[in-house]
């Protein structure tokens, strides 16, 4: 089932984040700061495993991929050699009334999700905002007067219902209706005199109107040194790729690799994004994870078909179905004007399909432009074949952050539960049936849940319990990240260890003292079984591998 078709709300994902000690809002004491996100204890074990596997999968694996840490703070120039100093920038438009500031190119599809657009919907009979339908006067004008003033009171409509309306009635040629889809109707109410001051857009949170659109560089500044001037700003790094470009000459020197070979890295970036949103999709601050993976000319479409493939298998073996991933295919007029071909990986979060990863074709472009700026050769040379070239590049970049969001939304699920586990799927808004009882779960692919077992001795009153279910955590720990548990009934550990996402229970009961095996319950199926303690370890690698 797809997330947004279980109708996953991201308010209830982040209260489950935040109770557990996944993701909390930075600087909370304070009143939070917007687009800046803290991953606590299982947060940021489970961004851990993400770096690690992709780490694995990328490097580890491959003879021909070495790895690179550039920093954050570069010289400046780079930046004007890659293009970002004069094109890193989004258009920016600021409502007039409530003052937020919105990305020009996302505004009418802020206005769609907006709570007043979908109250003006439901209050002329709910039509999809696709038709042409008829709509009454009355109607509007009862919403304006009623639901409109409390959840759009900058909208033109609501401002001077009067004046809309006639508008409305003189291109009917009616008193009572007119036919026009939903959108265009926000469109042509936006403004109080369309004549004037022709069509407006409507701000999403309150319904004023907007300044026409302006340019917004994206990049954090900042200063080197102790004097705060222009020969001394430089910027925070809005992507790591450029650090892998600049170091190009002495990665290849030190590492002896030959074309074709990669960089990869993973570290930091910022972007001063007009809208953050959506939870963690879309912040300031972000991880990445990117392969610089250069070419010869000529072989760049084999190599680029090569790793799409590559990167949709990783997805699914960090546990991310087949069914709820989609590539994207840019067509050509979508293209960087440098790029021959490029395709994204997408999700089906619950607010739609949205981007993870991006693997773009992009030629020499980024080398010959760090040539062209720095003066340093950026050619390759191919002793075998006596040629000298400027490496093509095919650029696999992932968000870490979006696909730790992702993992999260595919994890989560409630469920009642019956005897015998029987498992019905919970409906929303509704209690169990009798007989059930409601449980969370998060069901995490074991190689990257955040802890893998916990151990439970049956009783907390006695020692000889305790003290051989420490000795089996304390062997469990060295391997893998562990969790001990005393408070509670077993049934309520259980249920403390299903939300988190934890694949196994061991408990430690007074079977255990007699003939050195415990009780080891799988997540999801809920199973139970024997087992001797020599043989948990290997159990629980067989799931990791």
């Amino acid at each position: 089932m797809k997330n947004n078709e279980n109708k996953l709300s991201m308010d209830t994902l982040a209260s489950l984040c935040k109770r557990r000690g996944f993701i909390f809002q930075s600087s909370e004491i304070y009143g939070g700061i917007n687009g800046f996100w803290d991953y606590g204890p299982l947060g940021c074990e489970l961004k851990r495993n993400v770096r690690e596997t992709w780490w694995k999968n990328i490097v580890q694996n491959r003879e021909n991929v070495v790895g690179l840490d550039a920093s954050i703070i570069m010289h400046p120039k780079v930046w004007e050699a890659s293009g970002h100093v004069g094109g890193f920038q989004d258009p920016m438009q600021t409502c007039q009334i409530c003052k937020k500031h919105l990305r020009a190119d996302q505004v009418w599809e802020g206005i769609k999700e907006s709570a007043w657009f979908g109250s003006l919907v439901r209050a002329i009979e709910g039509v999809p905002d696709t038709n042409e339908v008829t709509f009454t006067g009355p109607s509007l004008l009862r919403w304006a007067i009623r639901d409109g003033k409390k959840l759009a009171p900058g909208l033109a409509l609501v401002r001077n219902p009067q004046v809309t309306l006639s508008w409305l009635a003189e291109k009917a040629n009616t008193t009572d209706t007119v036919n026009i889809s939903c959108i265009d109707l926000i469109r042509h109410v936006a403004t109080e005199q369309l004549a004037q001051t022709g069509l407006q857009t409507p701000c999403p949170h309150c319904g004023g109107p907007l300044t026409e659109p302006r340019q917004f560089n994206l990049m954090f500044e900042t200063y080197v040194g102790a004097i705060k001037s222009e020969d001394h700003k430089t910027y925070l790094r809005p992507e790591t790729a450029q650090g892998i470009f600049a170091q190009f000459g002495n990665v290849l020197a030190t590492s002896r690799q030959k074309i074709p070979f990669g960089i990869a890295q993973i570290g930091k970036a910022f972007r001063n994004e007009i809208n953050p949103r959506n939870y963690t999709f879309r912040s300031r601050e972000f991880e990445q994870m990117e392969l610089e993976f250069f070419v010869k000319p000529g072989t760049d479409q084999q190599w680029h078909e090569y790793w799409v493939e590559e990167r949709m298998k990783w997805y699914q073996s960090i546990g991310l179905p087949a069914e709820s991933l989609q590539k994207y295919v840019y067509k050509k007029e979508e293209l960087a004007h440098y790029a021959s071909a490029c395709v994204d990986i997408m999700y089906n979060f619950p607010f739609g399909m949205q981007e993870l990863e991006g693997i773009a074709a992009r030629g020499d472009f980024d080398l010959s432009r760090h040539q062209q700026f720095s003066g340093k050769s950026m050619e390759y040379f191919n002793q075998e074949t006596n040629e000298k070239f400027v490496p093509h590049v095919v650029e696999p970049s992932a968000g870490v952050d979006r696909i730790v969001l992702a993992l999260l939304c595919n994890a989560y699920k409630e469920e009642w539960l019956g005897k015998d586990n029987q498992v019905l799927p919970a409906e929303p808004g509704k209690q169990p049936p009798e007989g059930f009882e409601a449980r969370t779960v998060m069901r995490f692919h074991p190689k990257i849940a955040p802890v893998k077992v916990a151990v439970f001795p049956l009783l907390k009153n006695k020692p000889e319990l305790v003290e051989k279910a420490r000795g089996v955590f304390d062997t469990l720990q060295k391997w893998y990240p562990s969790f001990w548990d005393v408070a509670g009934a077993i049934g309520r550990r259980y249920r403390r260890q299903d939300e988190i996402g934890t694949p196994f229970c061991v408990t430690i009961d007074f079977d255990t003292l007699t003939n050195n095996t415990v009780t080891i319950r799988e997540r999801d199926s809920m199973k139970q079984e024997r087992i001797e303690i020599s043989k948990l370890a290997d159990k629980i690698h067989e799931t990791l591998a």
